[in-house]
């Protein structure tokens, strides 16, 4: 694991923004953290890249306690951008180079390196209040990676994208992750998170109430419903439920009993062609855990 989170607490006043939580973050791996509004999202994000501190609980960064010292380990891109207006970008860019422990020279190579992938080299004499959100957006991004991190940050990345730009981000966001770089990704895009996410945690009214590998949550959450296409007459049986049969040669049950007991029954009343599960989606698994968590 490259970041341990250890029953982690945080208060603001009369507010608890974080109760308990423990996260295990995988290594080499693209990892949602997701969650409503006001979840508790932001205020473990500000205590990993520490800005804040927490009011008990542990962090272990890739093997040892968080420290100071981690801090050029980490790059972070925040929902609301941290860009100087008036400064110009070439300069912008070496100076966070910089701040994140690069020589002068290794500040220049990276940038140039950046620069020439994204393709923005006459944007270097201009001023960030001289560009659209989206090219301020590629600015921010080029920011929090050209030291390459360990661990990399992105909280709402595709704000203000379009979707060229949406698909060149992903594409990079791959690479770093091949290249050896954890990316903890918060967004409220789950089609995003279908797309890229490995593994997931949700927090919600500040506690986790999901967490671990995407495939298995989505498998968990299959409800033994399965989608099968079929030619003949699908008839009402004790070994499965009907859910859905409003499509010519293709239903979805839900079975009560072992699979291969349901396939028996089909096959036997009609030409079974298809037979595979309904793997819920995480649009719908995010809904059903807030809607469960309500109270």
């Amino acid at each position: 694991m490259l970041v341990e989170i250890q029953n982690l607490n945080k208060s603001y006043a009369t507010h608890q923004a974080l109760n308990d939580v423990s996260i295990q973050i995988p290594k080499k791996s693209i990892f949602g953290l997701l969650g409503p509004n006001g979840a508790g999202k932001t205020s473990l994000i500000r205590i990993l890249t520490q800005i804040t501190q927490a009011d008990s609980g542990s962090i272990i960064f890739d093997g040892e306690p968080l420290k100071e010292k981690h801090i050029y380990d980490i790059g972070y891109l925040p929902e609301e951008r941290g860009l100087y207006k008036k400064m110009k970008i070439g300069e912008q860019l070496l100076y966070f180079a910089e701040l994140k422990g690069l020589s002068p020279s290794e500040a220049r190579q990276k940038v140039k390196y950046w620069v020439d992938k994204f393709e923005i080299k006459d944007w270097l004499g201009k001023k960030v209040e001289e560009l659209s959100k989206g090219m301020q957006q590629k600015v921010q991004f080029i920011a929090s990676v050209l030291h390459q991190p360990k661990l990399i940050i992105l909280d709402e990345p595709f704000s203000g994208f379009d979707p060229q730009n949406a698909q060149l981000l992903i594409e990079e966001i791959l690479k770093l992750r091949e290249e050896g770089s954890t990316i903890i990704f918060s967004t409220h895009r789950m089609d995003t998170v279908e797309k890229l996410c490995d593994d997931i945690a949700m927090i919600h009214k500040s506690k986790v109430v999901l967490s671990g590998s995407k495939d298995a949550i989505k498998q968990q959450f299959s409800n033994n419903e399965y989608v099968i296409q079929f030619k003949g007459n699908l008839l009402p049986s004790i070994n499965y439920e009907i859910i859905e049969n409003n499509k010519e040669e293709e239903a979805l049950i839900k079975i009560n009993t072992s699979i291969k007991n349901v396939i028996s029954e089909l096959n036997n009343q009609a030409e079974l062609i298809s037979f595979f599960p309904k793997v819920a989606n995480m649009e719908d698994i995010f809904i059903k855990m807030v809607n469960e968590n309500k109270s």
